[in-house]
């Protein structure tokens, strides 16, 4: 229910002053239970407002995220840089004996107590404020540390490594002993709970003792350093997750703060109305969904800068009759929007990453912008003063009296002289040297009256002053984007040429890309996605000379970003499954010359499925652009299947050459179906022909051509069923009906036909003359068609179990395949396996990096 709060009337007055306010006429914040609405009254002062009994702040979430990174990287250091940890703890041994001896007593009695005493007076004192709700939080999350704790030791002890216990060990009585002390998680996760320090003395003076505490402990070498490390970085993680999960109660200014905080702004208000916003609806509870109910929609100028801000809104009713706006920033919600600044600043070029970084400074940036706005002849709402009440800032400003956002006006009320008002407001703004940075159909409000529109400009938080040329360039396509969204693009870009010069239109063709859009206008684009084209072909139109081939304006992307990845897995790959002690015995003893011949007869390969590529494009390929491609798949491969890799640059290529995506499908499936029908033809040739010339043929066991019938007869009894048939149809059907096309257009085209089977043979045979030679460079031999089995059983178990690269799958197979086919002794064949591997995998990954550099640098992938 909203609750009313009479009080004594006058301006600048304090809800905290020391003066004894009327017991019959004030009701205290004691009193003021914590509902969803609520509404102080402080003498004709009526607060509207919908208070979210808690809040989960993303400052939590992003805390989480960090100390688990943080957790991590402490273990991956114990781990591997244990020589340092372990000799910072041999230097104390000495003194940490003779430390022991002296403060035996005091050191146990320190931890007692801080153990003890800390959780009773922290817990008493919240249960003293009656804050029981965050008084079982805090109970919560230090269990849930303690119990993680116990987990990782246990997790540590049975399946850790030798390095890793090693590192979070330390020497008491003579013996190394795991120590991830229990008592420090369950300090940090409780006192992180309780309270900041400012507002909750026990909590301030306990981090202080807990802190001289494990100073104490690790000087007394009573914990590792990693130990010390990871329990208190696991307690602070399952404090901030309990937090967050449970939310906090909201520190913003609600009630009598927010009314403090509008009277230190110099305006003595009479009502005080919350605007309805996203928050609201996210927020909503049961409690507060009758007092949603009660509030009013407000202006259409006011739902527009709401949904612009994303910040609370209220329309403040003075005592001398005015209507302004407040617009209340937001401390727990300061780190979503530095976070969203910051990455579009890294991202995009042109921006230049003066994220604030503090509620205080985006609050000055906001009236910093709004000022200057002002002061070039902008029009744009008058910032009167500013204020500060709890974790919230204050701004208040004037009302755009009957304006409406241009969202809500449909385009055939949007004439010619309300676009020319839009761009007149916008140039008096860059003439000044200010730009916008976020120009939606909310942010520019029309009024419209019988003499002439009147345009105001809004939001301008995000903008910057002393701007860059880029920056007002960005300005005027995101402006001339909204508008063709509103008008068209024809109307659009005419009504740009009536105020602006030719060459400043023209400069915008390369920043048309939906990535340089704020968000609102990039979904709407993204409806309507042929809005963009169109806005390209009238600017040619109107300006034939004009470049509208996109300028790079995004620092990192998708395909950076998946080099990185790639790059990254690669070393984690290498380094998990690469035995370097091993490779070095198994070079050593082979032949090195059929160990080069292995590694050139691996590149070969490439160059095969290059020709088998290039035959089958529509389009002309250059063979050294394709082999170029091959190679970079033998990186991607490291992060997909067997064959994976191959297809999806293979496609990248053909669609970055403006072949359509369906004909570049179509080309990759004809690519692969041709690869495995040349693969089983060649085999079937190897058999016959090295089973009569081969001094040892070989034959197929009975049992094995027993099992291969079970399977065939098998296989045909399924497809006897019609829901059989329906899945191998929907299965098959779709590369059928791809390659079909392609396949009987390039029957009338032999030579590429040939060049196919050509470059498909080279391959696979590149790669059974590569194996053969591995198990020549270690003196054994066997027939070409067991070579040639064994080889493609191994590429086959690849395919079927999904691993990257084939790790793990392709090596046991081959290993397996030569000790049962070829009858090689199983410590040889994982010897000729893991030779193999190293020469025709391994070894080209740096190449394929390099490849892939240089690919994407030219734009070919």
């Amino acid at each position: 229910m909203p609750m009313s709060t009479p009080a004594p009337h006058g301006a600048g007055v304090d809800p905290e002053d020391d003066a004894p306010p009327d017991p019959a006429a004030t009701t205290t914040a004691e009193d003021l239970t914590p509902t969803a609405a609520v509404r102080a009254v402080r003498s004709r002062v009526d607060v509207q407002d919908v208070r979210p009994p808690r809040v989960h702040r993303p400052s939590d979430l992003l805390g989480v995220t960090l100390t688990a990174l943080l957790a991590v990287l402490v273990v991956i250091l114990a781990t591997y840089a244990q020589n340092t940890t372990t000799g910072v703890a041999e230097d104390v041994q000495g003194f940490a004996t003779l430390l022991r001896r002296i403060l035996f007593v005091p050191v146990n009695v320190l931890v007692g107590f801080t153990t003890v005493v800390v959780p009773i007076a922290v817990l008493t004192e919240l249960a003293l404020r009656r804050l029981g709700r965050q008084l079982l939080q805090s109970v919560i999350a230090a269990v849930v540390a303690m119990l993680v704790v116990a987990a990782l030791h246990w997790t540590f002890s049975t399946f850790g490594s030798e390095d890793l216990v090693s590192g979070l060990s330390v020497r008491l009585g003579g013996v190394w002993a795991l120590t991830i002390p229990e008592y420090i998680a369950m300090l940090t996760a409780l006192l992180t709970v309780s309270g900041p320090r400012g507002r909750r003395r026990s909590v301030a003076w306990s981090w202080n003792l807990l802190w001289l505490t494990t100073g104490v402990v690790i000087i007394t070498a009573g914990v590792s350093l990693p130990g010390l490390g990871l329990s208190l970085l696991v307690g602070r993680l399952a404090g901030l997750a309990v937090r967050y999960l449970g939310g906090v109660d909201p520190e913003r200014a609600y009630g009598d703060a927010l009314l403090a905080g509008i009277r230190r702004a110099g305006v003595e208000p009479a009502t005080v109305v919350r605007v309805p916003d996203p928050t609201i609806e996210a927020d909503r509870t049961p409690a507060t969904t009758g007092a949603l109910a009660l509030l009013p929609e407000g202006t259409p100028a006011q739902r527009a800068l709401v949904r612009a801000s994303g910040d609370r809104l209220y329309d403040v009713a003075t005592d001398d009759g005015r209507h302004l706006d407040l617009i209340v920033f937001d401390g727990d919600r300061q780190v979503v929007g530095m976070l969203t600044r910051l990455w579009r600043s890294l991202r995009l070029r042109g921006l230049e990453g003066r994220s604030a970084l503090s509620l205080r400074q985006a609050t000055e940036r906001a009236a910093l912008l709004s000022y200057a706005a002002r002061a070039a002849g902008v029009r744009t709402p008058q910032l009167l003063s500013l204020a500060e009440a709890e974790d919230s800032m204050l701004l208040l400003q004037e009302k755009t009296g009957a304006a409406v956002p241009l969202s809500d006006m449909d385009s055939d009320d949007v004439d010619d002289g309300v676009l020319d008002a839009i761009w007149e407001q916008l140039s008096l703004a860059h003439a000044a040297g200010i730009a916008h940075r976020a120009l939606t159909s909310d942010v520019i409000l029309v009024e419209c009256r019988p003499s002439a529109p009147r345009v105001w400009i809004t939001a301008w938080e995000q903008g910057d002053v002393a701007s860059s040329e880029l920056a007002r360039r960005m300005d005027t396509m995101q402006l001339i984007a909204l508008l063709a969204l509103r008008v068209g693009a024809a109307r659009a870009v005419a009504s740009a040429a009536r105020t602006l010069p030719a060459a400043d239109i023209e400069s915008i063709g390369p920043l048309l890309q939906t990535v340089a859009l704020p968000r609102r206008t990039r979904e709407e684009m993204r409806a309507h996605k042929e809005v963009l084209a169109e806005l390209r072909s009238a600017l040619v139109a109107r300006l034939p000379e004009a470049d509208v081939q996109p300028e790079q304006l995004v620092r990192f992307g998708a395909r950076t970003l998946l080099t990185i990845v790639l790059t990254v897995v690669a070393v984690f790959a290498v380094l998990a499954s690469v035995n370097v002690a091993q490779i070095g015995p198994v070079l050593a003893a082979s032949d090195w010359r059929y160990s080069v011949l292995v590694f050139a007869l691996g590149l070969v390969t490439l160059v095969g499925a290059a020709l088998a590529f290039v035959a089958f494009s529509p389009v002309r390929l250059p063979v050294w652009r394709a082999t170029l491609v091959q190679t970079a798949a033998t990186f991607v491969s490291l992060a997909a299947p067997a064959g994976i890799g191959p297809a999806a640059l293979n496609l990248r290529m053909l669609t970055r050459r403006g072949v359509n995506a369906s004909l570049a499908g179509a080309t990759v499936a004809l690519v692969q179906v041709s690869q495995f029908v040349t693969t089983l033809l060649l085999l079937l040739v190897l058999t016959v022909t090295s089973g009569v010339q081969s001094p040892a043929p070989f034959s197929v066991p009975p049992s094995v051509l027993v099992v291969l019938a079970v399977v065939a007869a098998a296989i045909g009894g399924a497809l006897l069923f019609p829901g059989v048939r329906t899945w191998a149809q929907r299965t098959v059907g779709p590369t059928f009906r791809q390659t079909l096309p392609r396949l009987i257009e390039l029957l009338g085209q032999p030579w590429r036909l040939a060049l196919a089977l050509g470059g498909n043979v080279l391959m696979t045979m590149g790669y059974v003359l590569a194996f053969d030679a591995a198990l020549m460079a270690l003196g054994q031999d066997a027939s070409l068609v067991e070579v040639a089995l064994v080889h493609l059983t191994g590429n086959a178990a690849g395919s079927v179990i999904p691993t990257p690269g084939g790790i793990g799958t392709v090596d046991i197979s081959l290993t397996v395949g030569l000790t049962t086919i070829a009858g090689v002794n199983p410590g040889v064949a994982a010897a000729v396996a893991l030779l193999f591997r190293v020469l025709t995998f391994w070894l080209r990954i740096p190449l394929g990096w390099i490849a892939m550099r240089y690919l994407t640098r030219v734009g070919e992938l």
